[in-house]
């Protein structure tokens, strides 16, 4: 884990996840091998939480997961920035035939400093984070202070979630 250290209200925040993990050995090995691919499409990591282990949801008989939350720098605006995400995802073999179906890896855009609404289709911050607890967990252990444009602090946020409350550092 890496606390970050910078202009929270200039933070970017990228969430990942992974329940599937293809051809890794694990979980984990998949998201590490995620973000080594970063740099490759121009997203410089700043700080990274450790890794959560959660339930799958909605059917927790689904794999269980294990996210992340990273805070990255990088020269994309927030459209180019989800297009590289994306990139990052199908490289990684993502399907998206079925909703909230396992995956090999999910990258989703929290939000881009303090960009807040309807971006042509892409919605900041990401509109179901301040609910999971496997996204403010790990953003609260390295962004504590953070503050949702909607109101609330990362840790306050944590004991606020609905989705994913049995969620833990591992």
């Amino acid at each position: 884990m890496e606390r970050y250290d910078g202009p929270l209200d200039e933070a970017v925040i990228v969430a990942l996840g992974c329940n599937d993990c293809g051809v890794w050995r694990d979980c984990r090995e998949a998201l590490e091998a995620a973000l080594a691919r970063f740099r490759a499409e121009g997203i410089d990591v700043l700080a990274r939480s450790s890794w959560w282990s959660s339930l799958a949801w909605p059917d927790p008989t689904d794999p269980p997961f294990l996210n992340g939350v990273v805070i990255v720098r990088s020269d994309h605006d927030p459209h180019g920035l989800m297009q590289a995400l994306g990139r990052i995802e199908e490289a990684f073999g993502r399907q998206r035939h079925q909703q909230n179906a396992p995956r090999t890896l999910d990258l989703d855009l929290i939000a881009y400093g303090r960009l807040s609404g309807d971006l042509n289709g892409l919605i900041l911050p990401h509109p179901r984070a301040a609910e999971r607890r496997f996204v403010m967990g790990p953003l609260a252990e390295i962004a504590p202070d953070w503050e949702h444009p909607h109101g609330g602090r990362a840790v306050d946020l944590v004991d606020a979630t609905t989705v994913g409350r049995d969620a833990r550092a591992v």
